[in-house]
């Protein structure tokens, strides 16, 4: 059996080497090392698969939400409400910008934002909402939007871990996660589902004006070079990473099938369970399995994360320490009252899911889950 890894990123790879090495030799030889054509390519190439008007690439998708947020002109004291469950970069840029991050509960079953949660933290004082699509599943978008248009509120989709994914609205129109918000982001961070070979994201919108915004807060608040409008940064997708994202965006919806087949293989193995309950489903989006995280009752999730690498089975914990419980955090309001965030940062395991996982792995992975929680 090969060996069992979180992300197989070198098997995926030699199944495109020579794509892959081609396009980034073509790089090497134009020495286009800095915005070059493969960079307006992949933009182009993005926008049409997520029928989205506007792509802006930058450096990371961390970057991606603090450009976003620049953009909105939000002030020192104005408040950005966003899950308390979620990888730290949601909620350290809208502190990094010193502005304060309200965080709400998610849903139990999808991990999601919930919407009641985001109902009660609205003040006067908020300006935008940044719902997260974690794990591969999206935040229940329709009821959002119409509670953010109602308050004239923006709102940011963190898409880093949804790219592909489908919302299905009540009246049967459907759009890809990260193009149904004011802006979208994402991460070309190497693990993603879609993943470069170093750093790398990008930026979504149909608004003319905020794509503009944007582009110009990308390089250094600047349209022509040595004229500054405003205060920016120096985030720029390099040639090599955009060259390399080229070749697998046309791949994407296949590796999404392939962490389908994996997820719906654990599903069957864990399904009725008493101690393991597997992701849901929701009835308005698709799942693109960025994480296969099971919530377990019962069951001593550290000693079983312990077991599992004893077996060369990794499994990680997405999140431990929930944003209302960062130190980082401290000088701003933490007297939250998240109990379902609380919950899950206990009980909550990711296992391997990508898109080189086999049977045989498969197997040794839920048999081995299984014997410990059994016990």
């Amino acid at each position: 059996m090969r060996p069992i890894q979180m992300v197989d990123l070198k098997t995926q790879y030699q199944k495109i080497k020579p794509q892959i090495d081609k396009a980034v030799i073509d790089v090497l030889e134009s020495a286009a090392f800095i915005g070059g054509k493969p960079v307006t390519e992949l933009a182009e190439k993005l926008a049409n698969y997520l029928n989205v008007k506007h792509v802006v690439p930058c450096a990371n998708g961390t970057d991606a939400l603090q450009i976003a947020l620049m953009a909105l002109d939000l002030q020192p004291g104005d408040e950005v409400i966003t899950p308390s469950f979620t990888f730290i970069a949601t909620t350290e840029v809208v502190a990094l910008l010193k502005i304060k991050p309200v965080f709400v509960d998610v849903d139990p079953g999808t991990f999601c934002m919930d919407i009641e949660s985001v109902k009660n933290a609205i003040t006067d004082k908020t300006k935008a909402i940044v719902p997260v699509h974690l794990y591969g599943q999206a935040t229940d978008m329709e009821p959002l939007m119409q509670l953010a248009k109602a308050h004239n509120i923006a709102v940011i989709e963190d898409n880093a871990q949804a790219i592909g994914c489908d919302y299905t609205f009540s009246d049967g129109t459907v759009k890809k996660t990260g193009t149904i918000g004011d802006i979208g982001t994402t991460s070309f961070f190497p693990s993603k589902n879609l993943g470069g070979y170093g750093d790398g994201g990008a930026i979504f919108t149909d608004n003319d004006e905020l794509a503009s915004k944007m582009r110009i807060i990308a390089s250094h608040g600047s349209a022509k070079r040595y004229y500054h409008e405003v205060v920016g940064v120096n985030s720029r997708l390099d040639t090599i990473q955009a060259a390399i994202l080229g070749i697998k965006l046309p791949l994407l919806d296949e590796y999404i099938a392939a962490r389908n087949k994996a997820a719906a293989y654990y599903d069957t193995a864990f399904e009725g369970h008493p101690n393991i309950k597997i992701p849901a489903r929701s009835h308005y989006s698709n799942h693109v399995f960025h994480q296969y995280t099971l919530i377990l009752e019962n069951v001593d999730r550290d000693a079983l994360q312990s077991y599992l690498a004893e077996q060369q089975i990794p499994a990680m914990i997405y999140y431990p320490v929930p944003g209302h419980r960062q130190q980082m955090f401290a000088a701003f309001d933490t007297n939250y009252d998240l109990p379902v965030t609380d919950y899950l940062t206990t009980r909550v395991i990711s296992l391997p899911i990508h898109t080189e996982l086999d049977e045989e792995q498969l197997a040794h992975i839920t048999k081995h889950v299984l014997a410990f929680c059994n016990r």
